[in-house]
């Protein structure tokens, strides 16, 4: 029998899952298979291209090898670019004078990104970003270059602008539109973006139409830009979307769409009956798919057809999460609202810069559409509420903003998914096929993986998909794998034991004897925690500094506008007239918005990057410390003023609040904590909505735990009574180090206790009976931890080497004069829903 020949042209992400799926099909042996590629590596991961620059190894990046093809039969040729389609004879043609002969071409051709016709765009280091050549001369560039610019506020030039941040360049984001991310977000979720990028030293130029490139006076090119306005680089990179690579199919006349793209149907054939487009190269119904999940659906059905399966193309989903520059971003639908009839709530919280906007039908019952600036958390539940058309809720806004209700059920969870949801778009999982797998043997996500390719695309489902391995496991009574990332095969818990036992004390460290990779987003900021909680070694350090989040890293809370907040500790709340003329006048001199806290401290926000270190000079020169406000850290202790001035007050809570505090001012949590001192029952100091709260009494002090405000409201649970402070203290030691070695990644001390198996009783067992007989220990620890407490703003003004990190250039101390920030004090606004 004569086998029919297939000839790929590109083997990029989609070109090869084309071969994957013909080599998984039952008359694969029918087949020969021929792939031809310009590049001179097979298929690499481009999703994951970025991780390039943080040394992650191309190898760790391909998606195949050489021995993989052969083994299965798959010529390949690479570096070898084909320029010519003979459709009568079905001849493909190479630049080196190959020919391949085929019964069905597939064209994979992708994309090439599109570079605006500005004059000067030729030259040295103009750029692009796209593969990993691109990549290759991207860093030689860096070498010689101090400023990086990038053309495009889209998903990739935010992309290729977290490369240059990362190769050390100042970087600047040119965007012809008015806003970032157009397409996926709205002007309120586009606006926060842009600042939270701008508050990690990326500056961002919107509205901005480059007119011409040419030498530079200070550095090497100089950007022109229609408004007359210019901007100064050493690289430009061009990043301002792609364009499909349809040259050869106009060269063999296939049919082209208006603007671009090779014209397919619904089976993935163009023109020509026998040649196929699949990816970004192909147009199906006027629209250009530009994620790799239609990519593999337009595989999978040109599979299909070819092999006389019944598969067709219909579209595909265009949402998308994924994480840009550090800023969480979702786009769901219709994020825009464009459906007739549709509604829309939105929800706006400005302290925690979080934005979230639902779009629902005009029935109010389905979800056609969200977007997510800061928390995609809810991303997984959204997008299947929207893929199956499961009903709402009543008050659709239970959806943005979590329930009150302790005993509520959560909107939607895996269980309520039927099992035809489709949990990964990339590869076409069902959640049916992930239940199948387990039932299989599948118990972990590697196996997972292995057997359905979820979560192998992109990477999105990979919550949701862990979500459903875990819920069957669990029906089956296997024990769920609950490791804290896939760098660490751990619990946060035995991490903990780990690090105390071992006495570990860097990262690095702790990732060559029990982890793997490099790290992530997950692993670094948690065991950077654990090491504070236990060693509370400064966190500028040269072997800590990179695991710490933005606000760690500067020692200060980020704002909405990309200035900080600066918090001193007033300790107890109790202050002086010199400490509180201190800081009007530095409110005063550097124009500081000043707000008295619900924690009993004057926040002042408005400050610039390059501002914080010589305002807390003024600070800790008045006598003042760090308030550790930006970290996962204990942060006040409130109190009333007791018996010192109030005729109800029957213990001196000022005083207690006061040494509370200075014990435990700067120790590292798995979440913040906040705590509060009373003097009487009257509870002025609301003791009992705090993480620890204390309560005085006639005969001592009552303490309570597990009191939180935010989101999830909760009342702290009396714990012991009428101790006296002595025994106050040991438990409180005790208790607080128990939570540090227990408790999950950033999980509130509420949480904590409504998990804790036996709950109060059981904690009670342990800190006052000594149950596990580690009280001694718990202590001790908590005493090797406040030992070494500092003030990380006094250490960071005494080492200028650190102080280098507040500039915004590393040569010099002068500010950038072209950076704006706004005055304006708007109006606090609370947390709002508008319908």
């Amino acid at each position: 029998m004569k086998l029919q020949k297939i000839v790929i042209i590109g083997n990029g992400m989609v070109g090869h899952e084309f071969i994957r799926q013909m080599l998984i099909q039952p008359s694969v042996s029918q087949f020969t298979m021929t792939t031809i590629s310009s590049e001179p590596r097979l298929a690499y991961d481009r999703v994951q291209l970025s991780s390039f620059f943080s040394g992650t190894p191309v190898k760790k990046l391909m998606l195949t090898d050489e021995n993989y093809y052969k083994e299965n039969n798959v010529n390949f040729i690479l570096n070898e670019k084909v320029i010519a389609i003979d459709k009568d004879k079905k001849r493909v043609y190479t630049t080196s004078g190959l020919c391949e002969v085929y019964d069905k071409l597939i064209l994979a051709t992708g994309s090439y990104p599109f570079v605006p016709p500005i004059a000067g765009n030729d030259q040295p280091h103009c750029l692009v970003y796209r593969t990993i050549e691109d990549l290759e001369r991207i860093k030689v560039s860096a070498e010689f270059s101090k400023i990086g610019v990038v053309v495009g506020g889209g998903l990739l030039g935010l992309e290729a602008a977290n490369a240059l941040k990362n190769l050390g360049l100042e970087t600047h984001v040119v965007e012809f539109a008015p806003q970032l991310m157009a397409i996926q977000l709205d002007e309120s979720g586009s606006a926060l973006l842009k600042r939270k990028i701008e508050a990690l030293g990326v500056s961002i130029h919107i509205d901005k139409s480059t007119k011409d490139i040419s030498t530079g006076t200070n550095a090497r090119y100089r950007m022109m830009f229609t408004d007359g306005s210019h901007l100064e680089t050493d690289m430009i990179v061009f990043s301002a979307g792609i364009r499909p690579y349809d040259e050869l199919a106009r060269s063999c006349a296939l049919e082209i769409g208006e603007r671009g793209g090779i014209a397919i149907n619904n089976v993935c054939q163009t023109s020509d009956p026998n040649i196929y487009a699949i990816g970004e190269c192909a147009l199906w119904n006027k629209k250009i798919f530009g994620l790799v999940a239609p990519g593999y659906q337009m595989a999978r059905v040109a599979v299909s057809h070819i092999t006389g399966g019944n598969e067709q193309f219909s579209g595909a989903d265009m949402s998308t999460k994924l994480k840009l520059l550090g800023v969480q971003v979702g786009s769901i639908g219709d994020a825009h609202g464009h459906t007739t009839g549709a509604q829309c709530y939105s929800f706006c919280d400005e302290t925690e810069q979080v934005y979230k906007r639902l779009v629902v039908s005009g029935s109010g019952k389905k979800l056609l559409g969200a977007i997510l600036v800061g928390d995609t958390e809810d991303y997984s539940n959204l997008l299947q509420l929207y893929l199956n058309g499961i009903d709402l809720p009543q008050s659709p806004e239970q959806l943005l903003i979590p329930s009150h209700d302790l005993n509520s059920a959560p909107v939607l969870g895996v269980d309520a998914l039927p099992e035809s949801a489709q949990l990964c778009t990339c590869y076409s999982v069902s959640k049916g096929d992930i239940q199948q797998a387990v039932l299989q043997g599948c118990c972990d996500m590697a196996a997972i993986k292995s057997s359905t390719s979820a979560s192998t695309g992109c990477g999105g489902c990979s919550a949701l998909v862990k979500q459903v391995m875990d819920s069957e496991l669990t029906k089956q009574g296997i024990t769920v794998n609950n490791h804290l990332c896939e760098h660490f095969s751990y619990t946060r818990q035995a991490l903990v034991d780990i690090i105390r036992i071992q006495k570990i004390k860097t990262f690095d460290s702790l990732l060559e004897k029990y982890g793997k990779g490099l790290g992530c987003d997950i692993c670094k900021p948690t065991v950077a925690s654990i090491l504070s909680s236990y060693w509370n070694e400064y966190i500028l350090k040269k072997e800590h500094v990179g695991l710490q989040d933005t606000n760690d890293a500067f020692l200060a809370n980020l704002q909405k506008n990309g200035s900080y907040s600066v918090v001193p500790r007033i300790p107890g709340g109790e202050i002086t007239p010199d400490k509180l003329i201190a800081i009007g006048n530095v409110a005063k001199q550097f124009n500081l918005y000043t707000k008295i806290t619900g924690g009993q401290r004057i926040d002042l926000f408005g400050a610039a990057l390059h501002q914080l270190p010589e305002i807390w000079k003024q600070l800790i020169d008045a006598g003042f410390e760090t308030g550790h406000a930006y970290g996962k850290a204990m942060r006040t202790v409130k109190s009333c003023v007791g018996t010192n001035w109030c005729r109800y007050g029957v213990q001196d809570s000022t005083s207690m609040a006061i040494a509370i505090e200075d014990r435990y001012k700067g120790l590292r949590s798995p979440h913040k904590i906040k705590m509060a001192v009373s003097g009487c029952t009257r509870e002025c100091a609301e003791a009992q909505s705090k993480d620890i709260g204390v309560i005085a009494t006639e005969k001592g002090w009552n303490l309570y735990v597990g009191g939180n405000g935010g989101m999830r409201p909760r009342h702290a649970t009396l714990f012991a009574s009428d101790l006296d402070n002595q025994t106050l203290i040991c438990y409180i030691d005790r208790i607080l180090m128990f939570y540090i070695r227990t408790a999950d990644r950033l999980q509130r001390t509420s949480v904590w206790l409504e998990n804790m198996e036996g709950g109060i009783d059981y904690l009670r067992s342990v800190v006052v009976e000594d149950k596990l007989g580690i009280c001694d220990v718990l202590e001790q620890e908590m005493v090797d931890c406040i030992a070494n407490y500092q003030c990380e703003w006094r250490t960071t003004l005494e080492n200028p080497e650190r102080l280098k990190r507040f500039r915004h250039f590393i040569n010099s101390d002068q500010p950038d004069s072209n950076l704006i920030y706004s005055t304006e004090r708007d109006q606090i606004k609370p947390m709002a829903i508008e319908h």
